[in-house]
């Protein structure tokens, strides 16, 4: 198997032995089917990144460990792909675990062997869950730093937190629902659909708590009917959502937490339910799709690429390859995209 990377460098990037690689390249087998994904993996990984690896200056890797649906783990790895160049003289790699769904000893178990065998930082998205935080807490230890991605592990070690403000952003819902739905429904009880990947990530915890806090405060004509562990992927939360509409008759609107929306649109037109408003997350391919439609009305969103750059310079400053900042970085802004301002194609991450 003909490539351009050293053997080391694949070993490196892939986070096995030298004589691991030479054994996969060489096809003479006895090597787990895993391990020859994880080189496999790391090759692609270096092609795709062969511009950035051959700038000067001095070289980082980063693991990033995610537990999210593919669909916003692909808008991930492109917006911090799209980034790693604007980060010269300093150069990073990037190492991708990527999984829709992992058991928490399986994720504790990743992140041991990223300890183990050594990183410059982890970009991590996981449950906020006591054994992960103790994980996260070894990483540091180690001198490894991590920071948070969209969902927080705030009882964790962590370096630092990087998107927006959960808590603002279910309130922002609880408005756009309230408003959208009118003032002539509000002597009618209604219901609105909230719907979480799992009730393990922080940062949908907080979305759900600034969201019912609002409706309490301005709205209290609607109620909340909640499905979650659908893991914001389409076959399971259709299926939640399908069985939520046969048991609430007055549900009138979505507030899409974590992810499944087609599916979630689909359970309704199966239904032959009407939605009135539904507000979902993220510009993934998906909700772009449907805000043209006209399926969804508006998608809450965030700069993944200004994310990206910003986790990447607190793992800089971490290893002192940048200074310190003298105050806190902001938390990501709040984009309330429709189908009339969204951004082109290619702002799109």
């Amino acid at each position: 198997m003909t490539h351009p990377f050293p053997v080391k460098v694949v070993a490196l990037q892939a986070g096995v032995s030298v004589a691991t690689v030479d054994r996969v390249l060489k096809q003479r087998g006895g090597v787990h089917a895993t391990t020859v994904r994880r080189v496999m993996q790391a090759l692609d990984e270096l092609a795709r990144q062969s511009t950035q690896v051959g700038l000067a200056g001095k070289k980082f890797m980063l693991d990033v460990v995610m537990v999210a649906p593919q669909r916003f783990t692909d808008a991930v790895r492109a917006a911090l792909e799209a980034e790693l160049p604007s980060l010269h003289p300093a150069v990073l790699r990037s190492r991708f675990h990527l999984h829709e769904t992992l058991e928490v000893e399986k994720i504790v178990a990743l992140l041991e062997r990223i300890r183990k065998n050594g990183s410059h930082g982890v970009l991590l998205k996981a449950p906020d869950l006591p054994s992960v935080a103790e994980a996260v807490n070894r990483l540091a230890a180690a001198g490894i730093p991590v920071v948070t991605l969209v969902t927080d592990v705030p009882g964790s070690a962590r370096r630092g937190y990087v998107g927006m403000d959960n808590r603002a952003a279910g309130e922002t819902a609880a408005y756009l629902i309230g408003q959208w739905l009118g003032e002539e429904k509000k002597r009618q009880k209604q219901q609105v659909l909230v719907t979480l990947s799992s009730n393990r990530f922080h940062g949908e915890e907080e979305r759900e708590i600034g969201f019912r806090r609002a409706l309490r405060e301005r709205h209290r004509h609607l109620s909340i009917v909640e499905v979650s562990e659908g893991h914001g992927i389409d076959g399971a939360t259709g299926a939640l959502v399908r069985q939520a509409l046969v048991g609430h008759t007055g549900i009138a609107a979505v507030y899409s937490i974590g992810g499944g929306n087609a599916a979630i649109v689909q359970a309704f037109a199966q239904a032959g339910r009407p939605c009135r408003v539904f507000i979902g997350h993220d510009l993934d391919a998906d909700n772009v799709a449907l805000l043209r439609s006209g399926a969804i009305q508006a998608v809450l969103h965030h700069d993944l690429g200004q994310d990206m750059r910003r986790a990447c310079q607190e793992i800089l400053r971490a290893q002192g390859a940048l200074p310190a900042l003298a105050r806190p970085q902001p938390l990501s802004a709040i984009q309330v995209v429709t189908p009339w301002n969204l951004p082109a194609l290619g702002a799109v991450n």
